[in-house]
């Protein structure tokens, strides 16, 4: 079962339920899908499903901080269960060994020597890691083994 057709189900067993706050979520998810498609003419696969998600869920960790700030812990409450509910389709993230086997793996099929060979090094991890580790902290990472 392909991650939209799983989406998909979710959202009918979420009506049958009567979870409106859920089916309201995955509705937005799949709006967020469906206009993707729409623009680019396509039908998304399972990585491109995954980048939505992944996009979503960065949405939320940025209003987050933003309510925070402003001290609005309903719509903090709001994000954080909606960041919950899309993080439920994202494949497990990757733990810290796991990222530094990552990193020294891309650096040396890359041959990255220094700072300026960054772009190649995050393109060999971007498919790996997508969707499974926060890319700018994982950018942060590799520039400072770059930089060492």
């Amino acid at each position: 079962m392909t991650l939209k057709a799983r989406i998909q189900e979710d959202m009918k067993s979420a009506m049958r339920a009567g979870e409106k706050d859920r089916l309201a979520n995955i509705r937005m998810l799949m709006a967020a899908i469906k206009q993707r498609e729409v623009d680019e003419r396509i039908e998304l696969d399972d990585a491109q499903v995954l980048s939505v998600i992944d996009k979503m869920v960065k949405q939320r960790r940025e209003s987050i901080t933003q309510f925070k700030a402003g001290g609005r812990a309903d719509l903090v409450a709001k994000e954080e269960a909606e960041m919950g509910l899309l993080s439920a389709y994202l494949p497990a993230p990757l733990s810290d060994a796991e990222l530094e086997v990552l990193v020294s793996e891309a650096i040396a099929a890359t041959g990255a020597a220094s700072i300026k060979d960054m772009g190649k090094v995050m393109a060999a991890i971007k498919a790996k890691a997508a969707g499974r580790a926060d890319m700018g902290a994982l950018g942060a990472r590799i520039k400072a083994r770059l930089s060492a």
